[in-house]
């Protein structure tokens, strides 16, 4: 089996290469096939160097580059656009979510339950660096909001890691640039009726002064988006 890693990068010169040791150096693919796809959102700082010279050094990994700066969601797109693999894997650069993750995010779509998985950060029973209360409470209200707009019960609609068979993105037009991205997709994969499935993960949140970069802007766009793509 081969997995497609799609990695959004902007600004992330100082987690780039760390996250990407991270992912190659997993055990995992001792048994699987890695195709690693970077692509840099027009960053400010050295991220594009840096990806580059990673790519040379390993010929897994596929690099792209936004020439202006599109959003996350258009970053994904495009690595969706260049993936090769049986399942692909959202990973974010900044170090929050682990990549020793993925046997458990695969474990159901290799045994044939799910077609898609979802990495909770609240199901529990996983290391949680404890942050800010309202990004939280913003969290489970929006995936509230989308449960109760889809009959769904995801317990982290806003995950990062959105791990899926890569037919099913193929069955999908995403259009959303920024972070309205995660509940047009989510709202999109639902109505095709496939098994999704969800596992408790681990989550190393950052600071602003570390480098987070959603706001409330992000959170009324996320709004607008379920009630778009769930009800129009």
């Amino acid at each position: 089996m081969k997995i497609s890693v799609v990695m959004p990068v902007y600004n992330e010169e100082v987690y780039l290469e760390s996250i990407v040791r991270k992912v190659i150096d997993q055990p995992l693919w001792e048994k699987m096939e890695l195709e690693l796809v970077i692509v840099d959102d027009h960053s400010k700082d050295s991220s594009a160097s840096v990806m580059e010279r990673l790519a040379k050094a390993d010929p897994r990994i596929k690099t792209a580059r936004h020439e202006v700066n599109q959003g996350k969601g258009a970053a994904v797109r495009t690595g969706f656009a260049m993936v090769t693999g049986d399942v692909t894997i959202v990973q974010d650069a900044d170090l929050e979510y682990d990549p020793h993750e993925y046997p458990a995010l695969l474990e159901p779509i290799i045994q044939g339950k799910a077609d898609v998985v979802y990495g909770s950060r609240f199901m529990g029973g996983q290391q949680h660096r404890v942050l800010f209360f309202w990004h939280m409470v913003a969290n489970k209200l929006l995936t509230l909001l989308f449960n109760m707009a889809s009959n769904m019960n995801f317990t982290d609609m806003e995950t990062c890691f959105k791990v899926m068979k890569t037919d099913v993105i193929r069955r999908i037009t995403l259009q959303e640039n920024r972070f309205g991205f995660d509940p047009e997709l989510t709202a999109k994969v639902t109505r095709l009726n496939v098994p999704i499935y969800e596992v408790g993960i681990s989550y190393h949140g950052r600071t602003y002064e570390e480098g987070k970069k959603i706001g409330l802007k992000d959170a009324f766009r996320a709004v607008y988006c379920i009630l778009r793509y769930n009800f129009f």
